[in-house]
């Protein structure tokens, strides 16, 4: 059986700690394939500061060596806020069993997602560790040490909390937008 895990999100900017999100996700043995998944503006917000075609290629940048990892541009290009009912029920068509990876900070959401109950009865719910938020016991709980925020990052840009591979690129993109 080919079992995913979908790592949807703005990624506005991706950072360390998306990478770090990865790196846990590929140490788990149910999962075959990581699909990370840019959206192209999120249901939940009305903008973005990097726009979605930029952010889909700093994360094919910095996820391009990785084995078992694709960025899938399905969000990016429909080119409109797409709830992930629509994503999970895009890549049934070539996956079998579909974890969906979200941070703690999105639990007191969960509930108002679009079609939720047809989402947990489609897919698990993988659910990583941040802010010290206490993860409840039907999620699976993945541990990362990276808290790291892309509010926060956005707000007061920091190189070092930046992956490497193109570090220089997104922080002078962000450094540049934050003094218009």
């Amino acid at each position: 059986m080919r079992t995913i895990a979908l790592y949807g999100g703005s990624f506005d900017p991706p950072h360390l700690g998306h990478e770090a999100v990865v790196k846990a996700l590929l140490q788990l043995e149910e999962i075959d394939e990581i699909i990370v998944m840019p959206t192209y503006l999120s249901p939940f917000k009305e903008s973005v500061f990097a726009d979605a075609k930029r952010r889909l290629e700093w994360l094919r940048e910095i996820f391009s060596s990785y084995e078992r990892v694709l960025v899938d541009a399905f969000e990016v290009q429909k080119g409109e806020k797409t709830p992930t009912i629509k994503t999970v029920e895009y890549l049934f068509k070539s996956y079998e069993c579909i974890y969906v990876v979200i941070g703690a900070d999105m639990l007191e959401s969960l509930q108002r997602w679009h079609q939720f109950d047809a989402l947990k009865r489609k897919v698990n719910f993988i659910v990583t560790t941040r802010d010290g938020i206490k993860i409840p016991q039907e999620f699976i709980q993945l541990k990362i040490d990276k808290d790291i925020s892309s509010t926060a990052l956005r707000r007061k840009m920091n190189k070092e909390q930046l992956c490497t591979i193109n570090a220089e690129e997104i922080y002078n993109y962000y450094k540049e937008k934050n003094e218009q």
